[in-house]
């Protein structure tokens, strides 16, 4: 960009004069607030997401809620993410008219990515390993994405920031800016809503709030707004199998690494993120990955909706908690997600074939749970677990 020449004050002649770069752009400006526009415009036109019960046995005075992320356009709590991080990087300045963003994503993170893209009209390129799941393939390319595969789950960093480097586009990088993107303290984000939802209800401030993590943008945006808002919540992030950030938060180690990807599509990484904020979490719990498939098939037992397996990740450690707080005679409400539908997982937790495949027997979790909605006695495998 050129230095242009202005009139009007000027210093002494003879003397050093001001240097003045200007590299302001009208039409770059416009089309900027256009997409600002569209992009705050998806968020009025989708109202709030449900925030449903899991049936409990009265007697015992708790309420558990889940909070449906599954039914926002893109179809899973991660376009809350993607609107945000797509405002993050226009207002950056790092979305440019005509170049790709580029997204290091397993899948519900570039489905969401690529409708907001093709919202604002730029190309969009997802880089995700090459197990992931085929309808989240589909999804992405639906929305007008590209994908673009690996083999080893732990390149799909320098293999985004190398596609943006040669494509000039931006490598959005969820994993880093996830933590930052997001207004924690406010600005409808989940954490508002989930206590506005629960104004009216019987116990209106949670004893626990259950998220998984796969950035840990949403846990730590969950952990601050209850700081800052001065509530006694406490936070529970569950972890599945292959996954390092237990490891990391119980030992402080930072360098934490798994050897191989996580079973359970959209958490666990295999290395500590810089969006997973540990000082933010009250409590984690290493959670098996039959149990996370046992809990997500009682889900659509107990209300007949079908969720993705982080879903139950998050509701083995929710029941869990019930489960302690029923031992104590405590009453309360514990909340928990419902992170993406299942319909994208048919070929994969819901199918026994699958299962057998990978060694995983859901048989003792899923008698574990039955026993205990029935009975409300604590059983040994959720005690152990």
């Amino acid at each position: 960009m050129s230095t242009r020449e202005r009139a009007g004050l000027t210093g002494p002649a003879g003397q050093e004069t001001t240097i003045d770069v200007d590299r302001s752009d009208p039409v770059y400006r416009e089309w900027l607030k256009e997409a600002v526009r569209k992009v705050q415009a998806d968020a009025n036109r989708s109202a709030d997401t449900h925030l449903l019960r899991f049936p409990l046995p009265e007697r015992w005075g708790i309420d558990l809620y889940l909070k449906d992320e599954s039914t926002h356009p893109t179809g899973s709590l991660k376009h809350r993410l993607a609107r945000s991080l797509f405002l993050y990087g226009l207002c950056n300045g790092w979305i440019r008219p005509g170049k790709p963003v580029i997204e290091a994503s397993s899948g519900s993170t570039a489905v969401s990515e690529a409708y907001f893209a093709s919202l604002i009209g730029v190309p969009f390129i997802a880089v995700m390993p090459r197990t992931t799941s085929p309808e989240k393939i589909r999804l992405i390319e639906f929305h007008g994405g590209r994908c673009h595969f690996v083999d080893d789950p732990r390149k799909m960093y320098e293999e985004s920031a190398a596609l943006a480097a040669a494509t000039g586009g931006h490598y959005m990088d969820q994993f880093t800016y996830a933590e930052r993107a997001t207004d924690w303290r406010g600005n409808n984000n989940i954490a508002e809503s989930i206590y506005q939802q629960l104004r009216l209800e019987r116990y209106p401030e949670p004893a626990w709030i259950v998220a998984t993590a796969g950035t840990g943008g949403t846990s730590a945006t969950i952990a601050r707004y209850v700081r800052y808002m001065m509530y006694d919540t406490r936070l529970c992030v569950p972890d599945p199998e292959n996954s390092c950030f237990f490891e990391g938060w119980t030992t402080g180690d930072p360098d934490a690494a798994s050897d191989c990807g996580s079973r359970i599509e959209g958490i666990g990484r295999p290395r500590m993120e810089p969006s997973f904020v540990p000082g933010a979490i009250d409590r984690m719990m290493k959670v098996p990955d039959a149990a996370s498939v046992a809990a997500v098939r009682a889900l659509e037992r107990a209300i007949g909706r079908k969720a993705g397996a982080s879903t139950g990740t998050g509701l083995w450690s929710a029941l869990k908690i019930v489960a302690e707080m029923v031992a104590e005679g405590r009453t309360g409400s514990v909340v928990t997600l419902i992170c993406d539908p299942g319909d994208r997982y048919l070929d994969k937790y819901y199918s026994d074939a699958w299962l057998a495949e990978q060694g995983l027997d859901i048989s003792p979790y899923s008698a574990a749970i039955d026993e205990f909605l029935a009975g409300g006695v604590r059983p040994d495998r959720p005690a152990r677990d």
